[in-house]
């Protein structure tokens, strides 16, 4: 198994949640987060004075699934959520040793 951790802009959502639901995925974590890369932030003007602002909004997407369908949510989510623009955000995958799920105590890839 595999954990995908996507950090994407926050108006892409809705897009990704809906094409990740067309290949089967039928849950994901979502938090709101806050972070920089190249960008380094960016500066804005509130009540005429300019100040900086360090850390963008983003959103972090959590989703475990099989080795089998890891490919295919990484690609969804890089064609969905990508803007050409800079801060479309980063991937991240990660190996799962084992899940359980708490309710019915069930293992492994029936308890995702």
């Amino acid at each position: 198994m595999k954990k995908i951790e996507a950090i994407i802009k926050p108006f892409k959502l809705d897009e990704v949640k809906d094409a990740l639901n067309e290949i089967g995925i039928q849950g994901m974590t979502v938090t709101e987060v806050k972070g920089f890369g190249r960008q380094k932030g960016h500066t804005e003007l509130y009540r005429g004075a300019e100040y900086i602002v360090d850390f963008i909004p983003k959103i972090k997407l959590e989703i475990v699934t099989s080795d089998a369908l890891a490919s295919s949510v990484v690609s969804t989510i890089e064609k969905v959520a990508r803007t050409g623009k800079i801060g479309d955000g980063k991937i991240f995958v990660y190996p799962i040793e084992e899940v359980i799920r708490i309710r019915t105590g069930e293992q492994g890839e029936t308890a995702v």
